[in-house]
């Protein structure tokens, strides 16, 4: 079975082919390299003893699309391709309606023309908006982002449900995750954005190995515990699992569910700085900084739907996420 991962050389993307390639699947990888690297290719080849297809090409070029799914048999698609900053959002908002919006209609028009019925969609807890009270649960209303990023998750998510009502064999997971940390065990793959970071692991890495002088904290006046902001982390290995268990269910089950992958539990920015010290006993300078657009006080998951509709929770804990996002920093900069 071939399975068409965008936005694949990517962080969550990488590691899902990975787990993709060792349950047996045949993997078509395509990314623009906006924000990944072309030898990720090599790195997962190195971790599973096969090389996946790999197109450099944009999910918003249908000709590109078009050349994809003459040349492979596509059974389902993983659909990650799209821009993911938060803040970079609210700065750059056509830039983000632009890419994440096109790249789906896109790739739904392919998959329509070549009679492919299967997607997986990486969604995003940013869908629950601001007003709905923690934990957030699959049956809240998801109509409403804090950011423009969040906003082409809820049209995306829109899009995928408008597009599965018309097309009864068609089935559509949407994967509503919280914040992805830590990397594979063998140190190859790992958070590694073009840039300053954006998200706060691999800025607390890079902060760690002294590429970067401090860490910024965004916001330490948030009625939370310790002020500052809280989330729910879970290992990127865990929720790479997490999409093969949606494929595997929407291959039985035609239609639209959305689903929360996360822990359940929430953790403060100033409680993952300090596990991340203690996992690693690395010192991470932090000065305090304003809030940042876009952002929640605290924001986790009830998982308990995964659980029961996919035989899913996660495994690794805080100590693992941070001791291997760490391990892959340091081997990736050796």
């Amino acid at each position: 079975m071939s399975i068409l991962v965008t936005g694949g050389a990517g962080y969550i993307g990488s590691h899902t082919a990975v787990e993709l390639l060792q349950a047996g699947y045949d993997v078509v990888i395509v990314d623009n390299l906006s924000n990944a690297r072309a030898d990720v290719i090599d790195r997962i080849e190195k971790i599973t003893g096969r090389r996946p297809a790999f197109y450099h090409a944009s999910c918003a070029d249908p000709k590109e699309l078009e050349r994809i799914f003459s040349r492979h048999t596509i059974d389902a698609v993983i659909h990650f391709a799209g821009f993911k900053a938060v803040g970079e959002s609210c700065r750059k908002p056509l830039q983000y309606y632009r890419n994440n919006l096109d790249s789906t209609l896109c790739l739904l028009e392919a998959m329509e023309r070549f009679g492919c019925r299967r997607l997986v969609f990486s969604s995003s807890a940013t869908v629950y908006g601001m007003n709905n009270p923690v934990p957030y649960v699959e049956t809240m209303p998801a109509l409403s982002s804090s950011s423009p990023y969040g906003w082409t998750k809820v049209m995306n998510e829109r899009i995928l449900t408008d597009y599965a009502a018309v097309h009864p064999d068609a089935s559509v997971i949407l994967l509503r995750y919280f914040n992805p940390i830590g990397g594979h065990a063998s140190g190859l793959l790992g958070d590694d954005p073009n840039g300053i970071p954006n998200n706060l692991m691999p800025y607390v890495c890079r902060v760690a190995a002294g590429q970067l002088e401090k860490l910024t904290i965004f916001g330490n006046d948030y009625p939370t515990p310790d002020g500052t902001c809280l989330r729910d982390y879970l290992h990127v290995v865990d929720l790479a699992k997490g999409h093969l268990r949606a494929l595997d269910y929407a291959g039985t089950h035609p239609g639209v569910e959305a689903i929360n992958l996360g822990t359940g539990k929430s953790v403060s920015v100033l409680e993952l700085v300090r596990a991340f010290q203690n996992a690693t006993g690395v010192r991470v300078p932090y000065v305090m900084g304003p809030r940042r657009d876009g952002d929640l006080p605290e924001v986790w998951a009830d998982c308990s739907k995964a659980k029961r509709l996919l035989g899913w929770q996660t495994e690794l804990d805080m100590e693992e996420m941070c001791r291997s996002a760490w391990n892959f920093v340091k081997r990736h900069e050796a």
